[in-house]
């Protein structure tokens, strides 16, 4: 029988089915930066597969193998919230696998040139780590340059 999902606190996005999970305490603005990366333009790393929402607020892990999958809990799926508008829908994606993890920090608190090797373990699985600044009107192109190439082989 598999294992329940696990739940952790983030917002998950993807491009295609490959998924990011943006962490940060509560107003850190991970769902400011998911809808700003939704709606990116249909170009660079966005071109070929679109921007989608997995999960606001709560993401439900599961471990195949050496993956991770990630989905929403049925009662959040395709809902966001947007401060200031409140829940709003969005289209999803059920399920993508979980390629890279975005900590979202002060300016200060990201290297410049960061190590290639940087990880952070979920579910006991080792992904790749990004530490972005939200706010930063770059920062949905950063997590989708980030998110295109995590993960390739």
């Amino acid at each position: 029988m598999p294992a329940a999902p696990e739940l952790v606190h983030g917002t998950c996005v993807a491009l295609g089915r490959r998924a990011a999970l943006l962490r940060g305490p509560s107003g850190a603005g991970k769902s400011d930066l998911a809808l700003r990366f939704l709606f990116l333009a249909r170009r660079g790393p966005a071109a070929l597969d679109p921007p989608t929402l997995v999960a606001d607020d709560q993401v439900a892990l599961r471990r195949d193998g050496e993956r991770l999958l990630a989905s929403a809990p049925q009662t959040i799926a395709g809902q966001i919230e947007a401060r200031g508008l409140g829940i709003v829908g969005v289209k999803p994606v059920a399920e993508a696998e979980l390629v890279l993890i975005v900590d979202l920090v002060a300016a200060d608190a990201v290297e410049r040139f960061p190590a290639d090797d940087l990880t952070a373990a979920l579910a006991g699985v080792d992904l790749p780590l990004l530490r972005l600044t939200p706010f930063e009107a770059s920062a949905p192109i950063k997590l989708a340059l980030a998110l295109a190439r995590a993960g390739r082989t």
